[in-house]
């Protein structure tokens, strides 16, 4: 969900070694969803390793992705932060102008929220939590994902 540490998490774990998408990036496009996907097009047919920095909370968001990932032979890995609301409300609280999410948009993504599986198309998915220290503990989901909350 939004404010959960994607974008931190992106920056401080993936790096450089990822050309990294996100919707945030281009707030005033007409259509994010299909610049998204032409971004990660791009980029997985130059050969480079993408990641995708946005809320994606269930199978009618991620699915386009995998999608496309599978057409340019892509390994198709998510990172799943587990829900922590009060977490995401305190960082989102913090935030200022338009990185900050109105409050009812962390409720609606909460109430849509799916934990994703291999069963999804996935080929791992990865639970992503803070550390305490300010890194990130990562460790692998069960195969076949619950494909629930």
């Amino acid at each position: 969900m939004q404010a959960s540490g994607k974008t931190t998490f992106c920056r401080q774990v993936l790096g450089a070694g990822y050309v990294q998408v996100s919707k945030d990036h281009f707030p005033n496009a007409r259509n994010r969803k299909r610049r998204q996907l032409m971004l990660v097009c791009e980029a997985l047919a130059a050969g480079l390793d993408v990641a995708v920095d946005n809320t994606n909370p269930s199978p009618a968001e991620w699915q386009p992705l995998i999608e496309v990932a599978r057409e340019g032979g892509a390994r198709v890995v998510a990172y799943w932060f587990p829900p922590d609301l009060a977490g995401s409300l305190q960082r989102n609280s913090a935030r200022t102008g338009r990185s900050r999410v109105p409050e009812v948009g962390l409720m609606a993504t909460m109430a849509r929220l799916r934990h994703p599986g291999t069963a999804d198309g996935f080929d791992a998915v990865l639970a992503v939590r803070f550390d305490g220290t300010g890194g990130f503990e990562i460790h692998q989901c069960q195969p076949g994902g619950p494909g629930g909350r």
